[in-house]
């Protein structure tokens, strides 16, 4: 199974983050030719650098919010000889992301239009037009799949007292957004259904990076496993789902959680 991705050309969407990178090393080892894209800048510049000169890996800027990058991305795959049969929906804005970009975490009251609306152009426009342009240029051409990245936040909700004093909160859009990824996901598999097209979510669970000793105690109290995840553990599934032997599977939820779900 060391190479059970051989034959599989996978483009994936966010690709600089902390799993988004463990998925391309994970993929590339495995024996997949990889698309990675993401907005320009440090990330996309040490995904670049991480893995400059294998031929396996490729890399595009693109913004999952906006439109016109979109719909091109496929057409310039194809004028290039790569046809992609998995396609991640990675792409989201994130508490940490925000963050890390210095943006402030206001209360529900004072949560404007603008940040609403930005995580939901983000996080599930952005996967819907994603996999609308796979309508318009791969699904019925050959076979494929779709991974939609959802969250342990997606069908649970968050426990607010964890991030007392934290700098990073869980929002409204975040866990609203990460719903309505497995509504896309059952949509989807039903409708391609016939074009020997699947769609699946995967729903992490809560994945270290970097986190403070306190916020580790109090979220890992949360999960049966009692710890967060590392990021090759939520690659581990995903690289199945990826994978031919997740071939009868679709419309499916996995969760990744350590057992946050399952209390």
């Amino acid at each position: 199974m060391d190479k059970q991705l051989t034959g599989r050309t996978i483009f994936i969407t966010g690709s600089g983050g902390v799993l988004g990178s463990t998925y391309v090393r994970r993929m590339l080892a495995a024996g997949a030719q990889v698309i990675a894209s993401d907005l320009p800048g440090q990330r996309a510049e040490a995904l670049r650098s991480a893995h400059h000169g294998n031929p396996a890996f490729h890399f595009e800027e693109m913004d999952v919010s906006d439109e016109a990058q979109v719909e091109g991305i496929f057409e310039k795959l194809l004028a290039r000889d790569l046809r992609p049969n998995v396609v991640l929906n990675n792409a989201a804005i994130t508490g940490e992301l925000l963050m890390g970009a210095g943006k402030p975490f206001p209360d529900f009251a004072n949560t404007s239009v603008t940040d609403w609306e930005r995580t939901l152009r983000t996080n599930l426009t952005g996967a819907f037009m994603v996999a609308r342009q796979m309508d318009r240029d791969i699904v019925g051409k050959w076979p494929c799949t779709l991974i939609n990245v959802a969250s342990m936040y997606a069908l649970n909700a968050p426990h607010h007292d964890i991030y007392d004093g934290m700098p990073f909160k869980n929002f409204s859009a975040y866990g609203v957004t990460k719903a309505g990824i497995h509504g896309l996901t059952l949509w989807l598999a039903s409708y391609w259904r016939k074009r020997q097209a699947t769609v699946n979510t995967i729903a992490p669970g809560a994945v270290f990076n970097g986190h403070s000793e306190l916020f580790q105690e109090r979220v890992s109290s949360l999960i049966m496993q009692g710890r967060m995840a590392q990021p090759d553990e939520i690659a581990d599934t995903m690289l199945f789902l990826c994978s031919p032997q997740a071939g009868y599977m679709t419309g499916s939820l996995i969760n990744v959680d350590g057992g946050f779900a399952g209390w």
